[in-house]
Formats: C-alpha cells, sequence, structure tokens
C-alpha cells in the first residue's frame, strides 16, 4: 500500500473480505458434517445420498459433473450480478447484499456498530483463511481435518518415531530432514555414529574435569623419554606433549575399537580367534538385527534383560552424549582461546577485544556487546571514530526527539520567516515540517552544522570519543564539563545509553 492508489487498496479489501467469507462458511463446512448430514439424496439419478459423500477433501471425488457445472453457474452469478463491484460503495459492500455479503440480506444501520461489525468479520475471515489452510493441509496428510497422526500412516517417519533419542520435550526431531526418505540403514547408520560420537565426548569431557578434581597418576607416562603424568598440562596442550609412540598406540587402540564394534576379532566359546572368516559372518548376520550402538558388550552393573529399564538406559545414554557433545566443543574452544576449559577471560589475554573492555557504553545487563564482531580486529582508531559517531547520532536523536515533542505543548509566538510571512505556528509537526522550509533555511541549517563540524566538534585523537575542547556537557558548545571522573564517567555512560535510547524512539 505504500504507492497510496485508492483503487488497489479497496481491490484488494475486497478480494480479502471475499476470501474471508468463502474460508468461513468452509471451515463451516467442515465441521457441520462431522455432527449432521442431510437425510435422502445429494444426486437421484447417481444414487447419491448425502450419507454417501465423505467429509473434506475426499467429498470432491464424488462431485458429479452435473454439480460442477451448478457450482460454477452459482459462483458466477453471484459474482456478476449481487457482488458486482461498485466504486461508489465501500470494500465488500454490495447494493445486494447485507451482513456477512448474504444476498439481499439486512444491512446495519448505525454506524459504529456497523464499524465493529466490519472489523469482527475481517479478522474472523483471517483466522478462517488460516484454519481453512491448516485444514486442506492436514486433511490432505492424514484424511482427516483434525489431523490425527495416527492416520498419517504414509509418513516416511513412521519408521523412526518410536526408535531411540526420540525424547520430551521435542520428540522426533529432524528439522533438516535427513530422515525423511525413510530410508532404515541410513538411520541406523546416522544413528550409532550419534552413539559412538556420544560416547567419545563424555570420555573427554571427564578427561578434561578428572585431572583437575582428583589430580594426575603418579610415575612416568613414558619412561624412555623421561615423561611424567605430572608434567601432562591438561586440555589441548597436553597434544603436544604426546610422543610419536603413543600417537601409534592411540591409533592402534581405535582401530581395534572400531574393527570390533564391526564384528571384526571376535573369539568362539572356546576363546579362539576368528582367522578363518567364518565367525565374521556369522556375526555380521547377528549385527543387522541389533539395535545402533550395540557392539556386543554387556558394561557390568549397565547392562539388564529388563527392557523398560534398558531402554531408560539407553536414551539416558544418548541424551548424556549429546550433552557431551556440546559440552567438549565449548571446552575446546574455550582452551584454544584462554588456554583453560574453563574459559577464564583473565588469562585470554591476546583478545583484540582488551582493548574496548573498560570503554565507556560497556554497561549491564549485555556488557561488551558487538554481535556483527565490527571490533574484533582490535583496530582503536576505528573504534574510537564509530564511538564518536554513535555519540554524535545519539545527541541529534535526543535532540530531535525533543522536537518532537515540545511542539505539541509549545510553539514560539511571531514569524520564522517574516519575508515569506511564515510563522511558527503555521509548522506542522514532525515530518511534516520539512516541507515548509524555505531554501535559505536549508542554506543556514547546512552553514550551522558545517561549523559545528569543523570547529566546535572537529576530531582529535588525543582526546576521547565525543570529547571536544570547545565542548562541555551533552556536546553543548563552550559548555561546562565534569570535573570529577567519576560522576564524568557516569554522566557520559547515562549520554551514551540516553542516546541509544533516543536513535531507536
Amino acid at each position: 500500500s505504500k504507492d497510496g492508489d485508492v483503487g488497489a487498496f479497496k481491490r484488494r479489501r475486497a478480494t480479502e473480505l471475499k476470501h474471508g467469507r468463502v474460508s468461513m462458511l468452509a471451515c463451516m463446512g467442515y465441521i457441520v458434517p462431522e455432527y449432521f448430514k442431510f437425510p435422502g439424496y445429494l444426486a437421484p439419478k447417481a444414487d447419491l445420498a448425502f450419507a454417501d459423500v465423505p467429509n473434506g477433501l475426499a467429498a470432491i471425488s464424488k462431485v458429479p459433473e452435473a454439480g460442477w457445472c451448478q457450482w460454477f453457474a452459482f459462483v458466477g452469478a453471484l459474482e456478476t450480478n449481487i457482488f458486482a463491484s461498485d466504486a461508489s460503495r465501500d470494500p465488500g459492500d454490495y447494493a445486494n447484499a447485507g451482513r456477512l455479503g448474504l444476498p439481499f440480506a439486512d444491512g446495519i444501520d448505525d454506524p459504529e456498530k456497523r464499524k465493529r461489525s466490519l472489523n469482527a468479520e475481517l479478522a474472523n475471515g483471517r483466522l478462517a483463511m488460516m484454519a481453512i489452510t491448516g485444514m486442506f493441509f492436514q486433511d490432505g496428510l492424514t484424511g482427516s481435518a483434525w489431523g490425527d497422526w495416527a492416520l498419517y500412516t504414509d509418513s516416511p517417519l513412521r519408521a523412526f518415531e518410536n526408535e531411540l533419542g526420540v525424547q520430551a520435550p521435542v520428540g522426533f526431531w529432524d528439522p533438516v530432514g535427513l530422515s525423511k526418505d525413510g530410508n532404515v540403514e541410513t538411520f541406523k547408520r546416522r544413528r550409532a555414529t550419534e552413539i559412538k560420537h556420544g560416547r567419545i565426548s563424555m570420555l573427554a569431557t571427564m578427561g578434561y574435569i578428572t585431572p583437575e578434581v582428583t589430580g594426575k597418576f603418579p610415575g612416568y607416562l613414558s619412561p624412555s623419554t623421561e615423561l611424567k603424568f605430572a608434567d601432562i598440562p591438561n586440555g589441548l596442550a597436553a597434544i603436544s606433549k604426546v610422543p610419536a609412540a603413543g600417537w601409534a598406540q592411540i591409533i592402534a587402540y581405535a582401530f581395534f575399537v572400531e574393527f570390533s564394534s564391526n564384528n571384526f576379532g571376535w573369539v568362539d566359546a572356546g576363546g579362539n580367534f576368528d582367522f578363518s572368516g567364518k565367525l565374521v559372518n556369522a556375526a555380521n548376520k547377528q549385527g543387522d538385527s541389533r539395535a545402533p550402538g550395540d557392539v556386543g558388550w554387556r558394561p557390568p552393573l549397565l547392562a539388564t534383560d529388563d527392557a523398560e529399564l534398558k531402554k531408560k538406559r539407553l536414551n539416558a545414554e544418548i541424551a548424556n552424549g549429546r550433552l557431551a557433545m556440546m559440552a567438549i566443543m565449548g571446552m575446546f574452544f574455550q582452551d584454544g582461546l584462554t588456554g583453560s576449559a574453563w574459559g577464564d577471560w583473565s588469562l585470554y589475554t591476546d583478545s583484540p577485544l582488551r582493548a574496548f573492555e573498560n570503554e565507556l557504553g560497556i554497561q549491564a545487563p549485555v556488557g561488551f556487546f558487538d554481535p556483527l564482531g565490527m571490533s574484533k580486529d582490535g583496530d582503536v582508531g576505528a573504534f574510537k571514530r564509530r564511538r564518536a559517531t554513535e555519540l554524535k547520532h545519539g545527541r541529534v536523536s535526543m535532540l530531535a526527539c525533543m522536537g518532537y515533542i515540545v511542539p505539541e505543548y509549545f510553539k514560539f509566538p511571531g514569524y520564522l520567516a517574516p519575508k515569506a510571512d511564515l510563522a511558527f505556528a503555521d509548522v506542522p509537526n514532525g515530518l511534516a515540517a520539512i516541507s515548509k522550509v524555505p531554501e535559505a533555511g536549508w542554506c543556514q541549517w547546512f552553514a550551522f552544522v558545517g561549523a559545528l563540524e569543523t570547529n566546535i566538534f572537529a576530531s582529535d585523537a588525543s582526546r576521547d570519543p565525543g570529547d571536544y575542547a570547545n565542548a562541555g556537557r551533552l556536546g553543548l558548545p563552550f559548555a561546562d564539563g565534569i570535573d570529577d571522573p567519576e560522576k564524568r564517567k557516569r554522566g557520559l555512560n547515562a549520554e551514551l545509553a540516553n542516546g541509544r535510547l533516543a536513535m531507536m524512539a
């Protein structure tokens, strides 16, 4: 509507009203047959009774050709006669229609009551348009406008809705749609991968925490290199201390675990290793029926034959693994930045944000707030320039807000421009005032702003942003400043906060 075209607005409003009215009738058409259907026949020649017509979208398939012709004829008659457009009337108001657009019904004579009713009709029509769209969607998926999930038997997600890891409050959560193809093998592979990552992350998280709490083993980790357990730092720094033979052991062990989980290296009942491959083939067949993450090992104190308890514990493992994956990523990130998994800010001495953490404007509750990372390069000059710009904009905005408010209660007497016969009282409030400013007024504005920028508010790299030699409180030219450092800081922080609020206002 930004072009202000009244004709186009009325046409759109009339269309909205029609759609709303049709949607309200359609919603009722979905609901009423659930409780009542006419007795007798809808099409006697086709032996079609009202009771034979299903509710919702399925009814379309039951409409005979003659019925479609009747529909089109009826709608055409309404559009070309009863609901014919009339530019002299309000949108949705037709000479031959009354309340709710019903043909030849009475209208509402009371203007206030009529306005209230039309607003209610618009609101209800908008709600009905949303409702009927939802009914169509759910009907198409489930065969019922009420969207009974039990009826949506064709959903590919049926394959996974009862899987482990489907837990409250989100239920089956797959926002990227990775499982929408219903491929069970792919789902199992991803679930097994998730469980492995979760288990490793839980161990890794404990590996960060335990040395901090319980200490480290006595003695040597690698006697040949004289490397003691006590010499190994906690966290990522430990990587640099692992000797080459240690990396070989870690990789060999990881391969052993991976191959074992894929049924490699199993032994028979007599303790004999499988070298011929017969046990591997048999175990692979057995493994096909296992749940993801089941590698054939029953951990003491955790394994159970109770189906419900087993399900509860496996769900807990998945949930804890997901939490641990998030936790270990946070620990890695904080360790990389600060040298500690606990992210002690005092240790992050190399942060470029250190240059600005004590600057003015860093206030509770958000502290140093730079979501776009504009200060991450640590450029002090660029920061000061932006801060000075922010202060100027804030000061101008505070004055502008006052300029909006004050004329509502007071205007100067006399003339603003005597030559143009323009009184202060003739200048409207707000943006409309711009049209009243004569050319000489614009010239005065530019000259005044230019004088302030080049003289009073000239940039000085040796001074704080917004602090000018010839300006005092609030940046007012030649005004007194604040000598008390604490009071000055509090006043400048308040100015910044008020300026930010004024820019929004």
